[in-house]
């Protein structure tokens, strides 16, 4: 991570979910469950789960493990040697019993995409009741539509909020059931099977689900990615759905329309040569991330061709980094616009002038009707 990169991108809370500490934590949870599950059936014994437990609550230096990793291949190889390294000898060839080194990636990744979609969840519902307030306020207040960039007819800003709220609240909709169709425990052993369990392998997925507060897997998914590319899609639109409303607020505070503004805060929106300019710079944070977005989503989309037979080459390794990346920018866009939005400076008058100006009369149609429909859905949806 670099924080003068990726620090106006995405805020500290998403960076940490996403963060080495985050994911070291997530792969010693991982095998603190599968000991305590494995005792839990008498697979291994509780005084050797006990042990295994001790020796993952203990740190271990990030640094280290990552130049390991890199030079295995996985993070599995050295974080398990460095645990074996604490057991005692009749201990160590309990840790890790019956995983592979994709269990523990996928698990946790899995817990880290758990962790980062409270956050998504929790800043797209402050957005979310922040655009229903805005669309109520101006349900009524006439302004100029636009289309392909031209004057067209007289619309209301609440039925231009309204329209921001319905994308985000249906894009929402999409990620709260792609990550509950993506976010669940992996564990399938070395090719797929639950070998090394004694039978008992579904037993102890499901006490470690219980565990880790993840749902079970029916079947091992190593090689069946659709769920994490579902999610990465789904973070996409999201990232689509804020990006809408920040270029639309960008184009109506430009000085040649003037209708809405960012509101004023103090350092922010400057420039570094034109002392007169007040950037978008929300918008900025939210149309940079759109960019970047759907290409990430592209990205998980195309592994779903490189997971060859019963665990892959190439393409689950690189979910991990695009997930990151995707729940950073989909929490960036909705912390920078989420402000915005409650702090929204609009100016109704400029909006009555450039509609007069435009001379395209003031039949708004059923815009007021419009608004109440989507509010009403907004608040169903609520429930």
């Amino acid at each position: 991570m670099s924080l003068l990169r990726d620090l106006p991108a995405s805020p500290p809370a998403m960076l940490a979910a996403f963060g080495d500490e985050a994911l070291l934590r997530a792969a010693l949870d991982f095998e603190t469950a599968l000991a305590r599950a494995q005792a839990e059936v008498g697979l291994i014994p509780a005084t050797a789960a006990d042990a295994i437990a001790e020796a993952c609550a203990r740190p271990l230096d990030v640094e280290t493990l990552a130049q390991e990793a890199a030079h295995a291949g996985t993070l599995a190889i050295p974080l398990v040697n460095a645990l074996r390294g604490r057991l005692p000898s009749d201990v160590a060839p309990w840790l890790h019993k019956g995983a592979t080194s994709q269990d523990l990636a996928d698990t946790a990744l899995m817990l880290q995409a758990k962790a980062g979609s409270g956050l998504v969840r929790a800043e797209g519902a402050r957005l979310s009741d922040a655009l229903a307030i805005l669309a109520e306020r101006h349900a009524a207040t006439p302004m100029l539509g636009r289309t392909l960039l031209q004057p067209a007819l007289p619309i209301t800003f609440g039925l231009k909020v309204a329209g921001w709220l319905r994308g985000l609240d249906a894009a929402l909709a999409r990620f709260e059931a792609e990550q509950a169709a993506a976010i669940r425990l992996q564990l399938g052993g070395a090719a797929g099977t639950l070998a090394g369990l004694d039978g008992q392998g579904q037993a102890v997925a499901e006490r470690m689900a219980a565990l880790l507060d993840l749902p079970a897997s029916g079947t091992p998914w190593h090689a069946q990615r659709d769920g994490v590319a579902g999610l990465a899609s789904s973070l996409a639109i999201l990232v689509g759905a804020v990006g809408k409303i920040a270029g639309d607020i960008a184009l109506l505070a430009q000085a040649e329309v003037a209708e809405a503004f960012e509101p004023r805060v103090t350092g922010r929106g400057g420039s570094s040569a034109m002392a007169h300019k007040r950037n978008p710079t929300a918008c900025q944070v939210a149309l940079s991330a759109a960019v970047r977005a759907p290409h990430l989503a592209a990205t998980a989309v195309s592994a779903l061709a490189f997971q060859q037979h019963e665990r892959g080459l190439g393409g689950w390794q690189a979910e991990g980094p695009v997930l990151a990346d995707l729940f950073q920018l989909a929490h960036g866009a909705l912390c920078a616009m989420a402000p915005v939005v409650e702090g929204l400076e609009v100016d109704a008058d400029r909006m009555a002038a450039n509609l007069t100006a435009a001379e395209v009369g003031t039949d708004l149609g059923e815009a007021e009707t419009l608004v109440a429909r989507a509010l009403a859905e907004h608040r169903k949806k609520d429930r």
